[in-house]
């Protein structure tokens, strides 16, 4: 029997032959991500085991991003002890308040991660880099110190499910529609410790924000990891970034899916989770009410990218937000931050009535940036709306897109983008 992407890259990095599903190896890392909530954890684990160095100074990331500027001291003293770790221990890639980005966005913008690689990061989100041909999944603070010490890591090989992707997307229909429509097909535990793994003709007709959004939200349907085909778009994003030789794979034709998808890209509409699970997931056809909101958030490691700030100035250029509705934009990179203002995306958002901050995870996980009060409703491009999950749990997080959330911020209600 074949192997699955996945199971390529793993047995690839166990140095054995192949791998099967359900299979216990030890595998060599390329890279160990934390942030400023799990590395400080991760830290101290270290330290008590009597590590003195990483493994490899260049193959440890640490971004500064979920309280960061720091909301509160402990927010200050975790950031501290990370601060202190990473210079003590020279560590390459440190990234802080001027020049981090939300991790998931940062990490492919700057090419630290690349297609083939094995990584793992204390970030449920991990899974985002799979949009590149990689194995990448998240793991705990424990895991991590770790990994850092050994540069290794052990897996149990999950079964796979294929998604056959075809079609093309309707206008004003991007990647997050399709992965909530998958979501809400299969469930959050539709893929539980399994691969998602994403391929057929309808590639070529996402591109890869498309994919690293799909990615980043393979862990709402319980999966171990995402992972998308190589193909030619993932050549481009990649060769301006990733400046050391890399490996790609491909499922083999008789590899075992334990299931497997054929969905039609065409067919999607825009598409809104509901409270309180990611797979409550309706179309404007489904909502019978007037679904009043009182903020909009559009950001995060899933829908924070350039492309995403640009169908938001789309929407809202020569518009203003409705009264009473708090629409917050968050470029996720400093990058993408600085383009935005070459493009005047910034003064289309202020004029608007918004609000922009630099990048920060913030209010996706009820940080800051944004907490919701008792009773309160928002929109956001996040990829949770758990009970409580943006503050008071007593207040309701809607997932939808980047266009889904500025129509809905213009509307004051949740809407969907119809275009001119």
């Amino acid at each position: 029997m074949g192997m699955t992407m996945t199971q390529k890259i793993l047995a690839e990095h166990a140095h054995v032959a192949e791998v099967k599903a359900g299979q216990l190896i030890e595998v060599d890392l390329d890279m160990v991500l934390g942030n400023d909530i799990t590395s400080p954890v991760a830290i101290k684990e270290f330290e008590k085991y009597g590590f003195e160095q990483v493994f490899d100074p260049g193959r440890v990331t640490m971004v500064m991003d979920h309280f960061a500027p720091n909301k509160d001291i402990k927010a200050a003293q975790q950031c501290k002890a990370c601060r202190t770790f990473a210079y003590a221990k020279n560590i390459k890639h440190f990234y802080d308040v001027g020049e981090m980005g939300i991790e998931h966005a940062l990490l492919p913008e700057k090419g630290i991660v690349g297609p083939g690689e094995c990584i793992i990061g204390a970030d449920s989100h991990t899974c985002t880099y799979g949009a590149l041909n990689a194995f990448s999944t998240g793991v705990g603070s424990t895991d991590m110190a770790a990994g850092m010490a050994t540069g290794k890591c052990w897996f149990k090989i999950p079964e796979a499910i294929k998604f056959d992707l075809r079609g093309k997307l309707a206008p004003n229909v991007s990647g997050k529609d399709v992965i909530l429509h998958i979501i809400g097909m299969i469930g959050v535990d539709g893929a539980l410790y399994k691969s998602m793994e994403f391929s057929g003709v309808g590639l070529r007709n996402l591109t890869m924000d498309d994919r690293l959004a799909m990615a980043n939200m393979a862990i709402e349907a319980g999966a171990k990891n995402g992972i998308f085909a190589y193909d030619e778009i993932t050549e481009a994003y990649v060769k301006e970034r990733v400046h050391r030789p890399y490996k790609t794979y491909e499922a083999d034709s008789d590899a075992d899916y334990a299931n497997v998808y054929h969905i039609d890209l065409s067919a999607i509409k825009p598409t809104i989770a509901f409270p309180h699970l990611p797979e409550n997931t309706k179309t404007m056809e489904d909502i019978k009410e007037n679904i009043v909101i009182d903020q909009v958030v559009i950001g995060s490691c899933t829908n924070g990218r350039l492309s995403d700030m640009e169908t938001a100035a789309k929407i809202l250029k020569g518009k203003h937000v409705a009264k009473g509705v708090r629409t917050i934009i968050i470029p996720a990179t400093q990058a993408i931050y600085k383009e935005c203002m070459k493009r005047g995306y910034m003064e289309i958002f202020i004029d608007a009535g918004c609000v922009v901050s630099t990048p920060t995870c913030g209010p996706c996980l009820g940080g800051y940036m944004g907490i919701l009060a008792e009773g309160e409703r928002c929109v956001a491009t996040t990829n949770r709306n758990f009970v409580g999950r943006m503050g008071h749990v007593e207040s309701e997080v809607y997932l939808a897109s980047p266009a889904t959330a500025a129509a809905s911020a213009i509307a004051g209600h949740i809407a969907v983008w119809e275009g001119e």
